[in-house]
């Protein structure tokens, strides 16, 4: 469930205009504006299950009550584009990290 503040709060968050969450969620301006305005959970319909997929396709968490300390809200995931590179294949490695030049007994 979400409700209206959490969509503008979203919205704020990806600093989009109303026009560009409702583009992105494939509904009117007039129902992102209606949503918003609305006080407490939104009810299950289509706009608004359309327009919680486009915020979290767009990289926003949104949560309710329980789930952090202060309550429901929204916050930015992280990208999986902001992981740590594993890929050793990919990895430069450069032959002076690759050797041990310590001498022996050294600790390290």
């Amino acid at each position: 469930m979400i409700s209206g503040v959490q969509i503008g709060a979203a919205r704020a968050l990806l600093r989009w205009r109303p026009e560009d969450l409702a583009e992105a969620a494939g509904i009117s301006v007039a129902i992102v504006n209606g949503m918003e305005a609305q006080q407490g959970l939104l009810p299950e319909t289509p706009s608004v299950r359309a327009i919680a997929d486009a915020i979290a396709a767009a990289g926003v968490m949104v949560f309710g009550e329980g789930s952090v300390d202060g309550g429901p809200g929204v916050r930015l995931m992280a990208k999986s584009s902001a992981a740590i590179d594993v890929n050793v294949t990919q990895t430069v490695q450069y032959k002076e990290f690759l050797e041990n030049d310590a001498p022996p007994g050294v600790g390290g």
